[in-house]
């Protein structure tokens, strides 16, 4: 395993990583559902179900549970309604978790490069990342619809590697969820999960070594030191 004192760059999840949005995103699937005359969901409901995208997200709102064999036949409308919501409620009360910001400041000072690959939009990453003040860190952002796939095929992550010019096997990846496991696991980089987030109860998530279990500030300690 490549140590984890000399990565050539380390690469974020966005959302449940860097950020929580579980209750903009609680906000905006509401808004839709009421527009459907559907039951509004609890925010822990919610929380349970991000991670793979927005389409899948609202497809689980309106199934009402995360398991999506067959997705409903108005998807694609409530995610046109969802986006609108979205873009509304965006920052509303987003917040970086815990020592986000002051681990990000430690590993810019390393001379590390850092990118964002998220499933989230494209037209809600950028904006969002500028909002809570991150987009200096992030030069690179590869968002759920940048290529014609997202996590947890291994693409995106491979993609941001070779958008900072450097190789995504000597590369850490930090994520809270199962599509972030199996991206980084198939791309070949070292996975870092943080112990909070999105996972879903997953457990495949919950088994991840603890080794190789940090909060961002403890991770920016580590390469650090």
């Amino acid at each position: 395993m490549m140590s984890l004192a000399r990565p050539q760059a380390v690469l974020f999840d966005l959302d449940g990583t860097l950020v929580d949005s579980a209750s903009d995103l609680t906000t905006a699937i509401n808004r839709m559902l009421d527009e459907l005359g559907r039951t509004r969901l609890e925010q822990g409901q919610v929380r349970d179900w991000i991670g793979n995208g927005a389409r899948q997200l609202v497809a689980r709102a309106l199934l009402g549970q995360r398991a999506v064999n067959v997705e409903p036949q108005e998807t694609d409308a409530a995610l046109t309604r969802f986006l609108v919501h979205y873009q509304t409620s965006l920052v509303e009360q987003s917040l970086l978790y815990p020592g986000v910001r002051e681990g990000l400041e430690t590993i810019y000072a390393l001379h590390l490069p850092m990118a964002i690959v998220t499933n989230k939009p494209g037209a809600f990453t950028q904006p969002l990342i500028e909002a809570l003040g991150l987009a200096a860190f992030f030069p690179v952002c590869v968002s759920g619809d940048t290529l014609a796939v997202k996590k947890p095929d291994p693409a995106p992550l491979i993609h941001a590697a070779e958008q900072l010019g450097v190789d995504i096997r000597q590369s850490i990846y930090v994520g809270d969820s199962r599509a972030d496991v199996d991206a980084a696991n198939a791309a070949g980089a070292t996975m870092v999960r943080v112990p909070y987030g999105y996972s879903g109860g997953d457990e495949l998530v919950a088994a991840h070594p603890s080794t190789l279990t940090f909060t961002v500030m403890e991770l920016a300690t580590e390469l650090a030191g």
